[in-house]
């Protein structure tokens, strides 16, 4: 079975959020890998590099970590809105 993409086939729904807050907090994609790792998740440069490229799903873990190191809510996250 086929895994769902949005209405114009993106993978994911973060690409574009997660570049704007990634530059916004002074971040590479190689210091963001570091950032979650510090705090015990298992994504290295080439998982964001994939996410913001829109080539790669992102599980749930993965959004809550992200949520968690940019200081962000899934809001934010996933539909660029401040809650």
């Amino acid at each position: 079975m086929p895994k769902p993409r949005t209405k114009t086939g993106e993978k994911n729904l973060i690409s574009k959020n997660l570049l704007e807050l990634r530059k916004a907090h002074g971040y590479s994609q190689r210091l963001l890998a570091y950032q979650l790792q510090l705090k015990g998740y298992d994504m290295d440069k080439n998982v964001i590099t994939r996410i913001e490229t829109n080539k790669r799903y992102v599980t749930d873990i993965e959004l809550k970590a992200l949520c968690e190191v940019l200081e962000v809510t899934y809001d934010e996250l996933i539909d660029g809105k401040k809650e």
